[in-house]
């Protein structure tokens, strides 16, 4: 499974495989039950495992399931106007505020049970000093984060911030028309611009070199998404917060994976280790150009 997005997090200590897989049973996902809105817990990240941890070499990937009851508005609404109509006119008086908030909260119990599951998975993915999250919703990332956490009793990590700023180091590229590296200018940007009510410009699929383009980073604009290549290999947009998003992973890397697989895992163990050591290397490689860490 090659990750689309990802929000990285450090790690300053591994944890053991089997203390993981252990502890992550512990805190395993069960079905939503009666009234409960949403239920979330790990699971096993592949179909052909029923393990916590699927591990390729010291690289350990795990999942975070979610299912929560969807109630659209709009059937609570006409429920709701239908009783209040109901209660009018047999009583011939009005429903006040907190009658009809008693009276929604009753269809909503009424409703709970039958409503629709929308079920979805948080994958991460631990490498080297790194734990990468498949989103680039920062929400939805720690929460992962936090869930270790508690399956753990802890777990030192935390979002890496570099000394120099992502938005920063993305408009001095945009500026000189040009990467460092082993990155090279892809054909996205963002750029925001200053004030209460700040303008945005966000531009698709034009060389990033035209002066149409450079201009408004020339007129005081800070990059906050950049689309870059790396190394041939992977396409991506960097965002100031130094996640990535809508991440493509070139034919010659997915080639890669394909060459000595034979079945599901064999493939799903390639692509692990890939992916772990691409995004270890891209994250390691933009932190050098960054100054480093932050003490």
């Amino acid at each position: 499974m090659w990750f689309k997005q990802v929000t990285p997090f450090r790690v300053f200590e591994l944890p053991e495989k089997r203390y993981l897989d252990e502890s992550l049973g512990n805190s395993w996902f069960t079905e939503l039950q009666g009234l409960d809105w949403f239920t979330e817990g790990f699971t096993h990240p592949t179909a052909f495992s029923d393990r916590a941890v699927f591990e390729a070499e010291k690289t350990m990937l795990i999942a975070l399931k979610r299912e929560e009851k969807v109630l659209p508005s709009a059937a609570i609404k006409h429920k709701l106007d239908e009783q209040v109509v109901k209660i009018q006119t047999a009583e011939g008086r009005n429903v006040g505020r907190r009658e009809k908030h008693e009276l929604r909260e009753a269809i909503i119990d009424d409703l709970l049970p039958k409503a629709l599951i929308k079920s979805s998975r948080t994958y991460g993915l631990f490498a080297g000093e790194w734990l990468f999250v498949d989103t680039a919703n920062r929400r939805k990332a720690e929460n992962l984060l936090t869930k270790l956490r508690e399956a753990l009793g802890g777990l030192p990590a935390q979002q890496p911030v570099p000394r120099q700023s992502p938005a920063s180091l993305m408009t001095n590229w945009l500026l000189q028309g040009e990467a460092q590296g082993r990155f090279v200018l892809d054909s996205d940007v963002t750029l925001v611009g200053v004030g209460d009510v700040a303008p945005k410009v966000k531009i698709s699929r034009k060389d990033l070199t035209a002066e149409d383009v450079v201009q408004h980073a020339k007129n005081g604009m800070k990059v906050t998404e950049l689309g870059l290549v790396w190394n041939d290999r992977v396409a991506f947009i960097l965002t100031q917060d130094l996640t990535l998003k809508r991440i493509q992973w070139l034919d010659v890397v997915q080639e890669e994976a394909e060459g000595s697989c034979d079945d599901a895992e064999s493939m799903a163990y390639a692509t692990q280790l890939l992916m772990a050591a691409a995004l270890s290397v891209i994250l390691g490689e933009l932190v050098d150009l960054l100054g480093g860490w932050q003490e």
